[in-house]
């Protein structure tokens, strides 16, 4: 699992930071991608990475504010055009369906796909054998959705070198194993799975927060997260205003982590005023709650390091 932040500013576009847009790839889990939100000019951005438009599964939508919304409909022309002929899932709160359909049948945008629509309500809304999704509504001005993205426990690992030493051979009884199943070998000795396979691993958990004043809802989705990606708008001192406009400050997002128990924090939605150089002065703020985070920039990428459970900034990802 890796996610690469596309967009990572607040309101609208800036030199430094585009709109949001937040894609989570799957490829190793599911040979697919997921978008989060879709600023304006998005699809401009994903011309800059190795994103493939017609990769994407699922959009997910966290709230209707244009600066997450606006990039929607180019987006999902070009990948008409970019041979994009599998169906396209969209997760948004309601009126998504609405707009879309809208702004397409005005510019007369023929799709060579089907569009499933999902208008959200909390709990469930997604499960298959390999992923849950839940959500919550958030605290903000309009209806604001949080996801909690859950991969279901990795199958037990199969040590073939020891189970061929005991005697097992190539084919079926390997495959038992792999499963849980002990197994009777010709000569009538038994195999237990047990001793030949390493215990199943526990799989990933995301929480990816719309924007949002400090609630309950955040800190319950992101229960023991693996990472949070939580908006922090504005800095400490501003903590009225953000209340106001319906936002977070950094201090916000830092104590959702720390109440959440999540082990890694990466902020975006940042303010336009916040330059390069106060980076350093966002990081102390959050550090005074919680220990591991990170401020996202635009084409930052985070890699998912499995063994050690812990989320790292690849190599080469702008920071």
């Amino acid at each position: 699992m890796q996610l690469l932040f596309l967009g990572t500013g607040a309101g609208m576009p800036s030199k430094q930071r585009n709109t949001s847009a937040l894609v989570l790839k799957l490829l190793e889990e599911r040979g697919t991608v997921w978008l989060f939100d879709c600023g304006e000019a998005t699809q401009h951005q994903i011309l800059r990475t190795t994103v493939k438009p017609r990769k994407i599964e699922k959009i997910f939508i966290t709230h209707l504010h244009g600066d997450h919304i606006f990039g929607l409909p180019g987006l999902l022309g070009s990948r008409s055009f970019q041979a994009g002929e599998e169906p396209l899932e969209i997760y948004g709160p309601k009126g998504i369906k609405e707009y879309v359909q809208m702004t397409l049948t005005l510019s007369r945008t023929h799709l060579t796909y089907p569009i499933i629509y999902h208008e959200l309500s909390e709990g469930m809304i997604f499960e298959d054998e390999l992923m849950t999704v839940e959500t919550r509504l958030l605290d903000h001005v309009i209806p604001s959705y949080g996801f909690r993205i859950t991969q279901k426990p990795l199958p037990p690992k199969l040590l073939i070198n020891k189970a061929l030493s005991l005697g097992v051979p190539k084919g079926p009884l390997l495959a038992k194993l792999k499963t849980g199943e002990d197994i009777e070998l010709s000569t009538g000795q038994w195999v237990r799975s047990g001793d030949v396979t390493e215990p199943e691993q526990p799989g990933f958990v995301v929480t990816i927060l719309g924007d949002t004043r400090f609630c309950k809802a955040a800190v319950e989705l992101g229960l023991g997260a693996d990472v949070l990606v939580h908006e922090a708008t504005f800095d400490a001192t501003a903590k009225k205003m953000a209340a106001e406009y319906g936002h977070s400050t950094v201090y916000d997002a830092a104590e959702t982590a720390r109440l959440a128990g999540a082990n890694t924090l990466i902020m975006n939605h940042i303010s336009a005023r916040f330059l390069p150089e106060d980076e350093k002065f966002l990081l102390k703020q959050m550090k005074e709650q919680h220990p591991r985070g990170f401020i996202a920039h635009d084409f930052a990428e985070f890699e998912w390091q499995q063994q050690e459970k812990i989320i790292r900034k690849k190599q080469g990802s702008r920071l």
